[in-house]
């Protein structure tokens, strides 16, 4: 198995290009379901869960072919139904993405339960609330069994605003008879994505970026060509990484906009973070220090559904803390088991103190030293890379696959910026 080793202390300098956004791409592939003609997607991440998806698609019919370094063409000309492999769907949450399509599209579908990331029970009802109000009937077993007579338009609540489950009744509503409203709806860069490039592909979908979704079904879609956009939370974990190691880095192709929460998060820590068009740019050797609520009070970072601070970067956040001087909480609302890698955390000297499966205390700074670690999911594994970057002597990362899942050829964007890291299969 690959692992990386890591000799920290270094400065880093330089530009860096986020990759396409992952959470956009998959749902955007399983909507090549939605058509016979061929869909072009540009920006499409090379990592491990795209290729995942992919492999499902084709087990599904869909022929696929890369047609330059970033750019996927997938034509569905004839979309077949069989069970799909349970253990490609154990390795990604986004298997469940195939839900709607294939129900829009063939009326049927039996998958197995998804996998993804251990970071605690991640629920899938909001799924088939929002499927079944739109016609489908499902029994759920060792496999989820679904199918429909014909899907019609109707107004949803959804008892969570769930990113994947919005995404599902999105991608079948585009195709049923008649109005949908979905309210509570997620509205996260991904899923804006994913609504405009169905309405590249003739669906008729408003509201795009609030939390109440209007979709007219129409009968047909066609295929288009659509660019991926830059991962607001790659660019966050670059952000917490030059902050982390006190170095200069600009990183470009960044959409600002995205980036308003992630940035009042950042500067709580003592981050100085200047916009330039496009580009962010966070200055070398920042002397960060906590800054406290009015009063004094300790302050607190918690994530929360868009466009709260994003689950996927409370990670990165926590090793940017464990360097600040000061106190924080984070409170982790989401996930009950994304904290549990701060363990890792405190066997390289953090002062953390870990209060419940939500909750954890950072004190800092600290000094960090090397340590031999092992990754747990995509994101604390790139916050324990940071926190090796940053520390004293050498590190070492086992299980780096989870890390390939979501950051793409990272070694090599870090080695550019003149990180010392390897990666030894």
């Amino acid at each position: 198995m690959a692992k990386f080793i890591i000799e920290g202390g270094n400065r880093l300098r330089g530009r860096v290009t986020p990759s396409g956004n992952k959470n956009a791409a998959l749902p955007i592939m399983a909507a090549s379901l939605l058509t016979d003609e061929p869909l072009i997607l540009h920006n499409v991440p090379r990592i491990r869960d795209v290729e995942t998806m992919l492999q499902l698609l084709l087990a599904s019919g869909v022929d696929a072919e890369w047609i330059g370094e970033h750019d996927l063409r997938l034509h569905a000309r004839d979309v077949r139904c069989p069970r799909l492999d349970p253990v490609l769907c154990k390795e990604i949450r986004a298997s469940i993405l195939l839900a709607g399509p294939m129900l829009a599209r063939l009326g049927r579908v039996e998958l197995p339960p998804p996998g993804g990331d251990v970071i605690g029970r991640r629920r899938v009802d909001t799924h088939f609330i929002g499927l079944g109000s739109l016609g489908a009937e499902f029994a759920i077993g060792q496999t989820f069994r679904l199918s429909t007579s014909g899907l019609r338009g109707a107004d949803i609540f959804l008892d969570e605003a769930s990113v994947t489950g919005t995404e599902n009744v999105l991608m079948a509503a585009s195709l049923a008879k008649g109005t949908t409203i979905v309210r509570n709806a997620a509205s996260e860069p991904h899923v804006q994505d994913l609504a405009r490039c169905l309405n590249q592909m003739g669906a008729q979908v408003q509201g795009i970026g609030t939390n109440t979704l209007f979709i007219q079904g129409v009968d047909r879609l066609h295929g288009t060509e659509f660019t991926i956009g830059s991962s607001h939370v790659e660019v966050g974990s670059f952000i917490g990484l030059a902050a982390a190691t006190k170095s200069e880095l600009t990183i470009t192709d960044a959409v600002p906009d995205d980036l308003r929460m992630i940035r009042l998060m950042f500067e709580r820590l003592g981050v100085r973070i200047e916009i330039r068009d496009n580009e962010v740019f966070v200055p070398a050797d920042q002397s960060l220090e906590i800054m406290p609520d009015l009063g004094g009070a300790i302050p607190k970072i918690d994530d929360a559904p868009w466009p709260g601070f994003p689950a996927d970067l409370m990670s990165i956040a926590l090793v940017v803390a464990t360097q600040a001087k000061g106190t924080v909480l984070f409170h982790e609302k989401m996930f009950e088991s994304r904290l549990y890698f701060v363990d890792k955390l405190i066997s390289m000297g953090a002062h953390i103190i870990l209060c419940d499966p939500h909750r954890a205390v950072v004190v800092g700074p600290a000094q960090l030293h090397g340590e031999r670690l092992e990754s747990p999911d995509i994101r604390a594994g790139m916050a324990l890379l940071i926190a090796a970057l940053c520390a004293e002597g050498q590190s070492e990362i086992r299980n780096i696959g989870q890390i390939d899942r979501g950051y793409e050829r990272i070694e090599e964007k870090l080695q550019a910026l003149g990180a010392n890291i390897r990666r030894v299969e």
